[in-house]
C-alpha cells in the first residue's frame, strides 16, 4: 500500500452505473472477476435484495465499488454464519460486487469499501459475510488482513459439470 487512502466513499447513484460497468469490464479482462461475465452487468451490480451500493473515488475518478445485500441463491456464507451463530437466516448481509479499478490499487480503496459495507450491515443489525472464489488469492488475503474469518471452503456447482471452490467468510 502506498500510504493512507486519499479516497472517499459515497452512495452509488444511477449516474455511476455506466462507469462502474466499464471498470468491472476492465477488472474482468485483467483479473477474471467476475468469473462469468453477466448478461446484464448493470442488473448484476443492482441485485433485487440490495441493501445499498457504494463507490469509491480517488483523485476525482470512480475507483471502486461494493454492494451489500440479503443472501440469495448461491450465497453460502449467510447459512454458514447463521448456523454457527445460532441465529436465523435473516441475521446476515452479504458484502459483494467488490472491485477496485486497476489504476487505483495500492491506495486502500478495497479496505475503505469493505469498511463502508460492514458499517452499513451493522447499522441494519446484520452480520457481514461474503463468498469469494478460492482462486482469488488477492481478495482472500485482503479479507484476512482486515480480520475476516474463513468459515469454510466448499465446492459450489456453477453449471452442468462445473464446480468451483469458494471460501466463505464472516466479518470481524
Amino acid at each position: 500500500m502506498n500510504g493512507p487512502a486519499a479516497g472517499a466513499v459515497r452512495e452509488r447513484t444511477g449516474d455511476d452505473l455506466a462507469q462502474c460497468v466499464r471498470i468491472l469490464a476492465e477488472v474482468h479482462r485483467r483479473d477474471g472477476y467476475p468469473v462469468d461475465w453477466p448478461d446484464r452487468p448493470e442488473a448484476w451490480l443492482s441485485p433485487a435484495a440490495s441493501l445499498g451500493a457504494w463507490v469509491a473515488e480517488l483523485d476525482g475518478r470512480t475507483a471502486g465499488h461494493v454492494g451489500l445485500s440479503r443472501g440469495g441463491q448461491g450465497d453460502l456464507a449467510p447459512g454458514l454464519w447463521c448456523e454457527r451463530a445460532g441465529t436465523d437466516a435473516e441475521s446476515a448481509a452479504v458484502v459483494g460486487r467488490l472491485f477496485v479499478a486497476p489504476w487505483a490499487r495500492g491506495h486502500g480503496i478495497g479496505a475503505l469499501l469493505i469498511d463502508r459495507a460492514v458499517r452499513e450491515a451493522r447499522g441494519h443489525g446484520l452480520h457481514p459475510v461474503l463468498d469469494v472464489v478460492a482462486s482469488d488469492t488477492a481478495a482472500a488475503a485482503l479479507y484476512e488482513r482486515l480480520g475476516w474469518q474463513r468459515m469454510a471452503t466448499v465446492e459450489q456447482l456453477w453449471g452442468p459439470g462445473r464446480t468451483v471452490a469458494v471460501h466463505c467468510y464472516a466479518g470481524p
